[in-house]
């Protein structure tokens, strides 16, 4: 059943792209007033679709606090929050730096934590919410290469948790998605043969390929949504089956 969300208000980080754009297009496209946030000025091409955009680095406060005061200056409340913003890097830990480190975990880790604290404090002041926040499967497995960007979406999922558990009694849900691998342009930044890699990681997931943006935000889209109210707390593997091996 395709989930509609009129009357609803929603902010998507990392939205100029990817499974941001999707998602912001999904939820808009189904009844609900989006603002849509990224440090790219692309995110402002989403204007076209009747989205209110913001060009901001989200690992700063001052970004959070523009994103959901839009949300609630324009449309009265913030009823959906999903953080979808980050950035990754691939190399064995000790080629990473401190700054590697810094850069990663601010925008992945601390820019989560930032929109999450100014999302529930309007949460709290309206009718509730729902918090989707995006994180990998590599908050749950192993895999090489991956050791900044492991931890932090490792914190995203443990902070989902405490979220939960904090403010569920409030009227307030928390959910991580955990995506497998995703067609984006941003593997091309990452590897020298995105096609060659894409196909050898579809034929590692069980359902023979890697997934889409479209994919994701569908998941989002669910987990928004008043299908999933008995959810809270959880890491929702959206993965082909890559992590079921």
């Amino acid at each position: 059943m395709i989930q509609t969300f009129e009357k609803q208000v929603a902010l998507v980080t990392g939205a100029a792209r990817g499974i941001g754009r999707a998602t912001a297009l999904t939820l808009q496209s189904r009844g609900a007033c989006v603002v849509a946030a990224d440090i790219s000025e692309a995110v402002h091409e989403l204007r076209a679709q009747d989205i209110l955009t913001l060009a901001g680095d989200i690992a700063e406060e001052e970004t959070a606090i523009r994103s959901v005061g839009l949300a609630t200056e324009r449309f009265g409340a913030i009823d959906i929050l999903v953080n979808n913003a980050g950035r990754t890097m691939n190399r064995a830990l000790t080629d990473m730096s401190v700054a590697d480190w810094d850069s990663i975990m601010s925008v992945n880790a601390r820019g989560t934590f930032l929109h999450c604290c100014e999302a529930v404090r309007a949460m709290l002041a309206g009718q509730g919410g729902v918090i989707v926040n995006v994180a990998s499967i590599v908050a749950q497995v192993a895999m090489k290469d991956t050791s900044v960007y492991a931890a932090s979406k490792g914190a995203i999922a443990q902070l989902t948790k405490v979220i939960a558990v904090e403010y569920g009694a409030l009227g307030i849900r928390a959910n991580a998605v955990a995506p497998g691998v995703i067609e984006t342009d941003i593997l091309e930044g990452i590897v020298s043969d995105s096609r060659a890699t894409l196909a050898s990681y579809g034929a590692a997931h069980p359902i023979g390929r890697v997934g889409q943006p479209q994919d994701i935000a569908e998941v989002i889209a669910f987990l928004a949504s008043p299908a999933s109210a008995f959810m809270t707390g959880s890491l929702v593997m959206a993965d082909g089956g890559f992590t079921a091996l």
